[in-house]
């Protein structure tokens, strides 16, 4: 019987940064496994990926966000005879407005499929990264460093993806594996407009492409980095607890968004 053969694992991957990250890896020599819910969009990318020259990627339509996702794509792999030696946890979705106002339900699937999910996904694959020495890129926020009123449990899912990644980073060094947690501002992408968010909620010039984001998280895991917050005002947002109370900053993210409210 023959090894299975390395891939890079990609959820979250039908659009947006995940697309992106798609597009990056597949260029750099990766044989790449796109997941997400919708088919068309992953056989389009995988479509796209090919005329670009590189290899065709395998595509998996899996709902994460379902308690069995993370066992159906195992058992598609081992069908296949794959086994990731990169994976990339991007699938995620946030939500704009006050938490008691928003509904409970899409809420808790928020951190099922935030925090859950690729939790799962990060520790059932740690024996193959281990024996390619590969690494894993999880995809976080700039929000996931400050309170967040008006995104609240967003911003807390996203912390903790940054908290279970230096952890891991340090738990899984040993092993050769890397740890990346990417940390993205405002990114026009579809993810913006599920969430609810316009332009006008976020400073000027804090906004990266898709493509921009998916280069430097791919640089950033190839080098080992911890953590790779994309955009030179983006980089301010990790600093500002070390200078300003939580509660301050809680409060001058909550003005903001009776701001927003109220015009």
């Amino acid at each position: 019987m023959s090894e299975p053969r390395p891939v890079t694992l990609i959820t979250g991957a039908s659009s947006g940064i995940g697309a992106s990250l798609a597009h990056v890896f597949a260029r750099n020599g990766h044989e790449v496994v796109l997941t997400a819910r919708r088919a068309p969009l992953l056989n389009d990318l995988a479509s796209a990926i090919e005329a670009a020259g590189c290899r065709r990627p395998h595509v998996l339509p899996v709902d994460l966000g379902k308690p069995d996702g993370a066992e159906l794509i195992a058992g598609e792999l081992s069908l296949r005879g794959l086994e990731p030696a990169f994976l990339v946890n991007n699938a995620g979705y946030g939500l704009l407005g006050q938490a008691a106002k928003l509904d409970r339900g899409d809420q808790l699937s928020m951190i099922d499929l935030n925090c859950r999910s690729l939790t799962e996904m990060s520790l059932r694959w740690i024996p193959s990264l281990a024996r390619h020495k590969g690494g894993i890129l999880n995809v976080a926020s700039i929000s996931g460093f400050i309170p967040g009123p008006g995104m609240s449990v967003y911003n807390a899912s996203k912390a903790y993806v940054i908290s279970f990644s230096d952890g891991l980073r340090r738990e899984l060094r040993p092993k050769g594996i890397k740890v990346t947690v990417l940390c993205p501002g405002p990114v026009p992408t579809e993810f913006q407009s599920r969430a609810g968010i316009m332009d006008v909620h976020y400073p000027r010039g804090f906004d990266c492409t898709a493509d921009f984001v998916a280069g430097q998280g791919y640089k950033g895991l190839m080098k080992g980095r911890p953590v790779v917050v994309p955009g030179l005002h983006n980089k301010i947002v990790p600093w500002l607890p070390r200078f300003l109370p939580r509660t301050v900053i809680a409060s001058l993210v909550y003005d903001r968004l009776r701001r927003w409210e109220d015009a």
